[in-house]
């Protein structure tokens, strides 16, 4: 990963003024677990170019990482105004509200997703608004195979964790990493988030 961070400080280098340099090194900063280093370079992306803040989506990720949960919510609110069929966006700015207010408030709070065209996606929605087992969100994860696995697992892993189970949180979270690696920016979320708590 340090080579793909040399590779954007040249590209960088080359086009100063170009917002997306920027975007894919905070990136190569996030994956290297360097979160402030990742915020700034979306902060100078945004001061580029305004209009890209409702796609600032990983600048999101990051204020989670830095417990700035209510920068993060924030984020998360205005990325759904432009993609709202996402359910991450939504999940995401969950875990934020959690943070800031607790599970219950957070999961009164859960916006609502047009259409995810992702099965295992549209069970871990209905599983953080109480309205399916975890049994049902694992289930929903083999039927897409690997990713479909990855994607259930960290989701369950990173509600668990701000509902306040981190033995459970972190078998989830350390099975994705170690057992279901994709080629997803997620994968590397999941390794930060393994990273920065310290579990092995």
């Amino acid at each position: 990963m340090q080579s793909e961070l040399e590779n954007s400080h040249q590209l960088v280098r080359a086009y100063p003024n170009y917002p997306r340099v920027y975007i894919r090194r905070g990136m190569e900063y996030f994956k290297l677990a360097k979160i402030q280093e990742a915020i700034e370079d979306f902060d100078r992306a945004e001061n580029l170019d305004p209009s890209i803040t409702p796609y600032l989506w990983q600048r999101g990720l990051a204020y989670y990482y830095v417990n700035r949960f209510a920068d993060g919510a924030k984020q998360f609110e205005i990325d759904l105004k432009v993609n709202s069929n996402d359910v991450e966006e939504t999940v995401w700015r969950y875990l934020c509200l959690a943070r800031l207010k607790g599970v219950s408030e957070a999961q009164n709070c859960l916006l609502e997703v047009k259409y995810d065209r992702r099965l295992v996606m549209r069970s871990v929605y209905k599983f953080y608004a109480g309205q399916c087992t975890e049994d049902a969100v694992l289930m929903a994860g083999k039927k897409q195979g690997t990713s479909g696995i990855f994607y259930s697992y960290l989701y369950l892993g990173l509600y668990y964790e701000v509902a306040g189970d981190e033995e459970r949180a972190r078998a989830y979270i350390v099975k994705a990493v170690d057992d279901y690696k994709i080629n997803d920016f997620m994968w590397n979320v999941a390794w930060v988030h393994r990273t920065l708590r310290d579990w092995n």
